[in-house]
């Protein structure tokens, strides 16, 4: 983890975002950090334009709630998972529906790009994992081995892998570098309840958020866990590392948001999302300096945050 001088924070409320028809499932910003995209349980997902806050578009099409978007490497697409058992890939500039990738049988809950943006991840309420090529649509790989309903994906940074969040309460971290149809995978184990979400960190660490109401911070490459993080009074919904990794934001299944020293695992702030209801996710933009959290009363709260050495003055 990143052993750089701690910092502190400074936090305070920017905007809301509450145009939305429905619940906030899923929030991600673009990689220049320009536009913010949401994905909504009324079947739209949304572009804003991050600094103004302007709705750029609301763009519909699914026939079920979005459960989850996601942003290209590249920025050029994003992509959204839906209850109606498809993920549809998006242009970006055109703000069009490029094609719809269909194939599993249930609710879809996650999906994920690879470093290079050629490849996409999905899972679903159906146990599998399907691995996409993004420029013709066609399904490469069938990840099987889950025993429950998968909830999350994020590819390795580093290396040929992803990693998959399940209610079997294990996180399996397949290495895509093995011969097809095989796949080779690990299997991380110590979340005594259901896995709701995880991430990667820019140099390949990966954490966990479980309905234990903790977060364990792993390094993969060894299998260890590294630090558990505890202090949610209810499950842990969304998980975000700060670009620098000296944080890591995370979403309880309450109105409150927690940002935590990686390095030393103590909360350093929590936000309360005060009239909201719910909160549902929290992401980061490329520069760490902005967190959003998604909220069940479909709005978002967009809040600055800013890193001071310790010897800074207080603001």
């Amino acid at each position: 983890m990143n052993s750089g001088v701690p910092a502190t924070l400074a936090v305070r409320r920017v905007k809301f975002f509450g145009q939305h028809g429905g619940e906030v499932n899923s929030s991600a910003f673009s990689p220049d950090g320009q536009m913010l995209l949401t994905g909504s349980e009324d079947g739209c997902v949304y572009g804003w334009e991050t600094r103004s806050g302007q709705l750029l578009w609301r763009l519909g099409g699914h026939t079920g709630p979005v459960k989850f978007c996601r942003f290209s490497p590249d920025g050029h697409l994003f992509a959204s998972a839906s209850c109606d058992c498809t993920v549809r890939l998006w242009d970006v500039a055109r703000a069009k529906c490029l094609r719809v990738l269909k194939g599993h049988q249930r609710s879809v809950e996650t999906v994920s790009f690879s470093p290079d943006s050629r490849q996409l991840a999905s899972g679903g309420w159906d146990k599998r994992v399907m691995l996409w090529d993004v420029q013709s649509g066609q399904m490469l790989r069938l990840l099987v081995g889950h025993r429950d309903s998968i909830q999350s994906s994020d590819f390795s940074p580093t290396v040929n892998c992803l990693a998959t969040g399940s209610w079997d309460s294990t996180v399996r971290i397949w290495d895509l570098r093995t011969g097809t149809p095989a796949v080779s995978h690990q299997a991380l184990e110590g979340h005594s309840g259901n896995i709701s979400c995880l991430c990667y960190s820019a140099s390949g660490l990966l954490a966990s958020g479980s309905w234990d109401k903790t977060i364990h911070i792993w390094k993969p490459t060894t299998s260890s866990l590294l630090i558990q993080l505890k202090g949610h009074v209810t499950w842990v919904k969304s998980i975000a590392f700060s670009p620098d990794e000296l944080w890591l934001a995370s979403a309880g299944y309450s109105r409150m948001v927690k940002v935590w020293d990686c390095n030393t695992g103590k909360c350093l702030e929590t936000l309360k999302q005060g009239v909201l209801d719910v909160a549902h996710t929290c992401a980061f933009t490329p520069d760490g300096k902005i967190l959003v959290s998604g909220a069940a009363d479909q709005t978002r709260r967009q809040i600055s945050r800013t890193s001071k050495s310790p010897r800074d003055p207080q603001t």
